[in-house]
């Protein structure tokens, strides 16, 4: 059974490992530490903690626990001094202070909700994401990047960790000894490149001797990735991983209704288009493939990407054939 490694955050991270347990028990979630928003970012904040969200919504995803006590690590207050916080959150800051250790905090989670899998940081330094601006302006935390205060429009040309982030040794030997490793989906900037922006990360993904995949994202982002195409999005990995790295790219090429479209352009989020000849004659091979849900959101279905990239993965020989 192949050893698979999932390099992520957020809700991307989620759906994804939701789809691969099903077929799969030889899993490692390697998750970013730099979010600084909501009930994460106070707790990080008033408590020094390394970032819970993430890892939470990670653990519950590859839980075999009861629903119940899924959705009691879900479950976000709603009044009160607690407004705002998740259980599962305050849980993970209490084991960490119960431990001394934020690693150790996790192992006994990962207990409680009996877990298949492993769930690591990617860094255990307390570090800050920072995005350079087109202007110039520098921005400052995972939050205001993610939720932009400044002007939306402008592109982000760079974006870096201060202080400089050590790798986990534990993160660095998963990658390692992995046989496939799966980047993304995720928000681009705020979910995927931190975690090859630590030191080390990115060249151990290179060294590894997995197939890597990328997974592209369904829509855009506004203040993130306007505009982008399928190939801008692989262009901005490679700029931070390396080029010639990733084997495959998986993207979507299923358009959701109308309905849900209209709901995202509200919010300036648009479908990612692909254009076939920015995608031809490169070292990966672009596997275009239908991997929406497509109910009340855009989202991806965990079932059907987890099949692609499972067949993906098992075609290795029959694709080697069509590779440039």
């Amino acid at each position: 059974m192949k050893n698979i490694v999932t390099i992520g955050g957020g809700t991307g991270s989620f759906v994804l490992l939701t789809g691969l347990k099903k077929y799969t028990k030889n899993l490692t979630a390697i998750v970013a530490m730099s979010d600084s928003g909501g009930s994460t970012g106070v707790l990080r904040d008033e408590l020094g903690i390394l970032p819970p969200g993430d890892i939470r919504r990670c653990l519950i995803a590859l839980s075999q626990s009861p629903k119940i006590l899924l959705d009691l690590f879900n479950y976000r207050f709603h009044n009160g001094h607690l407004a705002g916080h998740s259980f599962g959150n305050l849980f993970l800051a209490a084991l960490s202070e119960i431990t001394g250790d934020f690693e150790k905090a996790i192992t006994k989670a990962s207990e409680i909700l009996k877990i298949e899998g492993r769930v690591i940081p990617v860094t255990l330094t307390k570090t800050t994401l920072y995005a350079q601006l087109e202007n110039g302006r520098v921005i400052e935390g995972e939050q205001n990047i993610d939720i932009p205060k400044h002007n939306p429009k402008l592109k982000i040309k760079n974006i870096f960790l201060k202080p400089p982030a050590k790798s986990n040794p534990r993160a660095l030997e998963a990658i390692r000894k992995a046989d496939l490793i799966v980047i993304g989906p995720g928000d681009i900037y705020t979910s995927i490149i931190p975690n090859l922006l630590v030191n080390g990360t990115a060249k151990a993904i290179r060294n590894s001797r997995a197939k890597k995949i990328y997974v592209n994202n369904l829509m855009t982002k506004y203040g993130e990735s306007n505009d982008f195409k399928v190939h801008n999005f692989i262009e901005e990995i490679e700029k931070y991983l390396g080029k010639n790295v990733i084997d495959y790219v998986i993207f979507n090429n299923k358009r959701p209704p109308k309905r849900l479209l209209a709901k995202y352009e509200k919010e300036k989020k648009y479908f990612v288009e692909w254009d076939e000849e920015k995608l031809k004659n490169k070292h990966y091979l672009a596997v275009p493939a239908n991997v929406i849900s497509g109910k009340n959101l855009v989202r991806h279905d965990p079932d059907k990407l987890a099949k692609i990239i499972l067949t993906v993965s098992e075609l290795e020989n029959v694709f080697k054939i069509y590779k440039k």
